[in-house]
């Protein structure tokens, strides 16, 4: 179900439905990451994965290069060319 960007759109789940739908949620090797681990390997990149002592544990860290890549889908950062899209209503922020 989807909604405009204007307006938001009541939630239709229980508040436990919706705790174990965002529990679903990978966190690690979506599809997305492992597309992109994979063209950085081919490319001849060494990397290292969701390192913990580094602020955000980022998902990539090319120590060589002193570079990270952060994998964060439309969701979390509000695209609006991605599809339409709502602001939940019971935690809007």
């Amino acid at each position: 179900m989807l909604a405009s960007s204007e307006g938001a759109m009541p939630d239709t789940m229980t508040s436990e439905q919706r705790s174990e739908r965002m529990s679903r949620v990978r966190n690690k090797d979506s599809k997305p990451e492992m597309r992109v681990r994979s063209l950085l390997h081919r490319l001849g990149f060494r990397f290292r994965l969701h390192v913990a002592g580094l602020p955000a544990k980022p998902d990539i860290v090319l120590r060589r290069h002193a570079k990270v890549i952060l994998m964060h889908g439309c969701y979390w950062h509000r695209h609006g060319v991605c599809r339409p899209l709502s602001i939940p209503e019971n935690n809007p922020s």
